[in-house]
């Protein structure tokens, strides 16, 4: 045994522990989590008449004492197994807002409906990729910047090449700007879906205040890292009447007029960021690169398909901050920290820019050094309004019905808990891999098998 690795003991105490079956249970009852929650506590379940006891449930009879439940963090850096679980949510829910389900009718398809594309501006030349084998920046002259360094580059970049996404000139970026505009896209984004109403309503002879007695405005975004580090928005925009997706919306309701008022909203909007002895005014908006590409209706359409936007979308939210040039993965504690975390020069520098910027009194209200490790953007990953689609919550309860855990008719719960630590020990971390691994096979041999009847039927 002294020869074996901490790991392979701890494995083999586990397997010979008397309830490690029940124990294993729990492991696959969270998919393989990499990092559960442990809880210690009870439930009773009472009649609500008579108050019966229906059911009761307590972890002194489990393992540890303590029940393991999913960490459900969205990053596959951190929890891949979870991260599964919430790619696939996320798929159902922008799904069911692009052609129904979810008590969403069927018939949202036929409502004008875009995928929509809002970059963020250029603050500064930085080193860009080519699949074509297009030169980097070619200039017919040769030229420096203002600190004698080049402001050309004529190499043909692999998009994987670490080059791609840093500042030519790390002086001359304005990093002051990106961070900022970082800390300003919700507001931005606000901005904007209210100068699409206003553009819709302008264009089709309504005062603006009567625009919801006619139309809503219903969406869903998510926010990806560039490269060059930067958030653009991905978003699904649907027009639905007043009542939301199941009304129908207003003749003059089309793609066409939907896709202009959102080029002119996103072209006209901007947001004043707090003013700044150290860093002056900035007036923050969106890119020059705009694209609103309206979906299909129909399968023989032309257009994007529901499902592709739906997969795409579900596949970013899952990216861990090192995979999108996004960060880091957990907060930093210290200005000292961000000299420990893993990322490339240009991604540091900002972090340290949120650092500097964060001390200063003005800029305090945008918590800039508690949202360093992710550029000073705040936002979540994926957001949507009220009345696109289902939520999370309810995709879980419905989940969790069909696994047979959902609460009993005329019941009342009593529940009492406590946290009591999260993680594995080294074998328990090595089992539950295991148990992930098999899960993952699973699902994709059944995908495999299901995939032939779909395509016959």
């Amino acid at each position: 045994m002294r020869q074996l690795s901490e790991v392979d003991r701890d494995a083999i105490r586990l397997a010979q522990d008397p309830q490690f079956s029940r124990w294993l249970e729990q492991i696959t009852a969270t998919g393989g989590c990499a990092h559960p929650v442990h809880l210690a506590g009870s439930t009773t379940t009472r009649d609500a008449t008579t108050g019966e006891i229906l059911h009761r449930y307590d972890t002194r009879n489990e393992p540890g004492e303590r029940l393991l439940v999913r960490c459900r963090n969205r990053r596959a850096t951190v929890c891949a197994p979870c991260s599964r679980l919430h790619a696939g949510d996320t798929f159902h829910l922008v799904r069911a807002g692009l052609i129904g389900g979810k008590n969403v009718p069927d018939d949202v398809r036929e409502h004008p409906r875009l995928f929509v594309t809002l970059t963020a501006p250029s603050f500064g030349p930085v080193h860009r990729a080519s699949t074509a084998g297009e030169r980097c920046r070619p200039r017919r002259r040769a030229a420096r910047c203002d600190h004698e360094r080049p402001a050309q580059c004529t190499s043909v970049h692999d998009p994987a090449n670490p080059l791609v996404g840093q500042p030519l000139c790390a002086d001359c970026y304005d990093y002051a700007a990106h961070v900022l505009w970082h800390a300003h896209v919700g507001e931005l984004w606000d901005r904007f879906t209210r100068a699409v109403r206003r553009h819709i309503a302008t264009a089709v002879g309504l005062p603006q205040s009567r625009f919801p007695d006619h139309a809503r405005l219903s969406f869903a975004k998510v926010a990806e890292y560039q490269k060059r580090a930067a958030v653009h928005i991905h978003a699904v925009i649907r027009l639905d009447g007043p009542a939301g997706p199941t009304d129908s919306p207003p003749i003059w309701g089309t793609s066409a007029q939907l896709s202009a008022a959102v080029h002119a909203a996103a072209r006209c909007v901007a947001v004043l960021a707090p003013h700044s002895p150290a860093v002056g005014e900035h007036a923050l908006r969106w890119g020059k690169q705009i694209d609103a590409r309206p979906l299909r209706a129909r399968p023989d359409d032309e257009d994007l398909s529901d499902d592709a936007v739906a997969a795409y979308v579900a596949k970013y939210v899952t990216k861990g901050a090192s995979e999108a040039a996004a960060g880091a993965d957990h907060r930093l504690s210290t200005g000292d920290d961000i000299d420990a975390v893993a990322v490339p020069p240009h991604v540091r520098a900002l972090m340290r820019t949120c650092w500097r910027l964060g001390g200063l009194p003005e800029f305090e209200p945008l918590r800039l050094r508690s949202w360093a490790h992710t550029l000073g953007f705040r936002g979540h990953v994926l957001t949507k309004s009220r009345a696109y689609s289902a939520t999370y919550a309810a995709l879980r309860a419905e989940r969790a019905a069909h696994q047979g855990h959902d609460a009993l008719p005329d019941a009342v719960t009593d529940a009492h808990w406590r946290y009591f630590g999260s993680g594995h020990t080294p074998g328990a971390a090595l089992i539950a891999a295991g148990v992930a691994d098999d899960l993952a096979r699973n699902r994709e041999y059944a995908r495999s098998e299901l995939r032939p009847a779909a395509e016959a039927g």
